[in-house]
């Protein structure tokens, strides 16, 4: 953060961070986005399974960790043995949040149980990542989102209505189970200002992944309709998939009847409007497969950036299928700040994706480039716990760090 910039809105909030891989750290990455103190716990010598997680290394980091690790330091810390849980117990003395991702039953196994924190540590929020939640038939099953995907419907929506069952192209159960938890720890943060109390917080891959069903959830609950696949298409609105134009494919998303009057008209077809098959969404989609081919054929007819142009000029929702790298070179990502450059101790200057929620008075920001393995152990042992070097030698010696 440069001089004179004001603190993000969770500035002074600590957070102790027990977790791995994807949900967990990117909770605490937004929570450290935001102004937090994140302190990410990890095992001595190995830390993060994600930094082994590649190629592609930089630096001998992997892209995987430095994508989600930013704005914490780095404590090693062997919960195994004792003295590694008397340290724990002293940070978390002074912590706003802890969170984990660890199997039901492995703090409590470490002294950690429900009584200890409700009365060494009241205030404290407590967020745990699971699989599938601590009760039920599967509560004990490990949680992977490639399983979740399969297991919660998603991937049986995802695909070619003639292929097979496909998953998405990102840890899209573990993304949004980051954001949920860290949606929850807010919260319990904002509850704690009236309760004066902490509270415990769950959250599940398998009931994040069930939620994001939504929709297709509904169709099912209040009208007895299963999922299907539909390729790049919607199952209630048509059009809104994939075109080819000239030049390779566009994607279209019509709203509504006004909007379709408008894209009908651009494209050539205004009397597609008032054509009984196509006049209302419900016609357009008992009639997908005619009103889709004869929007691919008009396509045909022109190149994509001169279709872009003239839809857009309507206010159709319209886009072109770029790539990743073209996405993260357009003009608007640089506008939004969406890449940030920020300098790392072996890397030197290391680009990362931006903040996607900005704040007015007290901006989210990148203060913190991802840290190596350990990089705080002595830092944290000794400004937050007040260890001398001696003290910190003999954990080091007992490789308790």
């Amino acid at each position: 953060m440069t001089a004179g910039q004001p603190e993000g809105p969770l500035a002074g909030t600590r957070v102790i961070d027990l977790t791995r891989i994807l949900a967990g750290p990117l909770c605490t990455m937004m929570l450290g986005d935001m102004g937090a103190d994140v302190i990410k716990i990890e095992p001595p010598g190995a830390g993060d399974d994600t930094r082994r997680w590649g190629p592609p290394f930089v630096g001998g980091e992997a892209a995987y960790f430095l994508g989600v690790n930013r704005n914490k330091r780095s404590l090693t810390l062997d919960l195994s043995q004792p003295a590694g849980q008397k340290i724990l117990q002293q940070l978390v003395a002074t912590a706003d949040v802890l969170i984990d991702n660890f199997k039901i039953g492995t703090l409590a196994k470490w002294g950690f149980d429900d009584a200890w924190f409700s009365a060494q540590a009241p205030r404290l929020v407590r967020c745990s990542i699971t699989g599938y939640g601590t009760t039920g038939p599967k509560a004990a099953l490990p949680g992977y989102d490639f399983i979740l995907q399969a297991e919660s419907g998603l991937m049986s929506i995802c695909g070619e209505p003639d292929g097979v069952p496909t998953k998405y192209g990102v840890a899209i159960v573990d993304v949004c189970t980051g954001m949920l938890a860290c949606n929850a720890i807010l919260a319990a943060l904002n509850a704690r200002h009236r309760t004066g109390r902490g509270d415990k917080v769950e959250v599940s891959l398998y009931e994040t992944s069930l939620a994001m069903l939504v929709n297709v959830a509904a169709n099912y609950l209040i009208a007895e309709k299963d999922g299907g696949r539909y390729g790049n298409g919607h199952p209630s609105i048509v059009p809104y998939t994939t075109y080819g134009a000239a030049d390779g494919l566009m994607a279209i998303g019509i709203g509504n009847e006004a909007q379709f009057g408008k894209c009908a008209a651009v494209l050539g077809h205004p009397e597609w409007a008032q054509d009984e098959r196509f006049s209302s969404n419900r016609a357009r989609v008992e009639n997908r497969a005619l009103i889709d081919g004869l929007i691919d054929g008009a396509l045909k007819g022109d190149v994509i950036a001169a279709w872009l142009k003239k839809l857009q000029a309507v206010g159709i929702p319209c886009g072109r299928i770029n790539s990743v790298a073209q996405a993260l070179d357009d003009p608007q990502t640089a506008a939004r700040r969406m890449v940030e450059t920020i300098e790392h101790p072996t890397i030197g200057p290391l680009k990362m994706l931006g903040t996607p929620f900005k704040f007015a008075a007290m901006p989210a920001s990148v203060r913190r480039a991802p840290p190596t393995l350990g990089q705080h152990t002595e830092e944290i042992l000794a400004q937050e716990l007040g260890l001398d070097a001696e003290a910190i030698a003999q954990l080091q010696a007992e490789n308790v760090i």
